[in-house]
């Protein structure tokens, strides 16, 4: 199996990093000091279930790599649709492209079936910019259960979890998510292929869409903020506004706000990627969060205030960063 790793960071790295080492024909695409540490050391796993090193073929130009049976995103959602000169290179008739994206992706409505069959959203797929890059009829969805950190360049510090949900648009387990959820487990992953990955989705969202904006805005960890009574309350009135939409598309999430809120305490002082990126002075991967869901809500007739308050104050905030 030849899979691309497209943007090899705390993630991409990390996953890379495991299916070289179970086998896999892996090639990481990155760039500056961390493709120059690649290069040079392999990728760095400092992991709590036992460090190791991954030498895998790390470079800045696809075209060295040519077409793969795999293509794992590891680019934030927001660089989806400026990818097209990096993917292009590694794409064949069926190569899949296993979007590892936080929030509502791009191919949420892709042979969704009922009355929003087919429905492009706005906020992540603006003007067809995505769709237009990576075709819906490709995409494998992934959702991310592990908290890793870019620690230094080459060196990924994985702070908990190794699941990694995934799952065809169409629902069902078909040949190529189960050929790639084993590639995944021969690297030490867990990798369960779901019937349906929208729930999944929409359970990781719970987290997402509420302590990633709230961590950039008050610089606080996982931790922090499920300890402080009043953040705590506003993350909670975030998660129960996010389940009323999940719940008029019809999902069914089996999880509780109170138990969606203890799995991130338990995390620790772990920066959410927002953080993070805020830290770094990247762009914020915000769109496929507040605003997908608030698209959502006015879709599905939902009222969510909170999440449009918190929205409007990260999006200035995403402005003051972006300048």
């Amino acid at each position: 199996m030849k899979v691309a790793i497209l943007g090899a960071g705390a993630i991409g790295a990390y996953v890379g990093a495991a299916l070289h080492r179970g086998g896999a024909d892996v090639h990481l695409v990155a760039r500056g000091a961390n493709l120059a540490a690649m290069r040079r050391s392999g990728v760095r796993v400092l992991s709590p279930r036992g460090d190791f090193t991954a030498h895998a073929h790390a470079t800045d130009d696809p075209a060295e790599i040519g077409p793969v049976d795999y293509v794992f995103m590891g680019l934030k959602a927001n660089s989806y649709a400026a990818c097209g000169p990096l993917i292009e290179p590694l794409l064949h008739d069926t190569t899949a492209v296993v979007a590892a994206q936080n929030g509502i992706p791009w191919w949420y409505f892709h042979r969704h079936g009922g009355p929003h069959d087919g429905r492009r959203l706005e906020s992540v797929d603006p003007d067809g910019a995505v769709s237009a890059v990576l075709a819906p009829e490709r995409a494998i969805g992934c959702v991310v259960y592990a908290a890793t950190e870019l620690e230094a360049p080459g060196v990924v510090r994985h702070v908990e979890g190794t699941r990694f949900s995934i799952g065809e648009p169409a629902r069902g387990a078909s040949r190529r998510c189960l050929d790639f959820a084993e590639a995944m487990r021969a690297g030490g992953l867990k990798c369960p292929v779901e019937e349906d990955l929208r729930s999944d989705i929409w359970v990781k969202l719970l987290g997402n869409v509420s302590f990633n904006p709230i961590s950039a805005l008050v610089r606080a960890t996982m931790r922090q903020m499920a300890t402080h009574g009043g953040t705590r309350q506003v993350i909670e009135t975030m998660m129960r506004e996010t389940l009323a939409v999940a719940e008029a598309l019809g999902c069914e999430l089996g999880v509780s706000v109170e138990r969606r809120l203890a799995g991130a305490e338990r995390v620790g002082d772990h920066r959410p990627s927002t953080l993070q990126d805020l830290e770094r002075g990247k762009p914020l991967e915000l769109d496929v969060l507040l605003p997908a869901v608030i698209e959502l809500a006015e879709i599905t007739g939902v009222e969510v205030p909170t999440l449009r308050t918190v929205d409007a104050l990260s999006d200035l905030l995403a402005l003051g960063s972006a300048a």
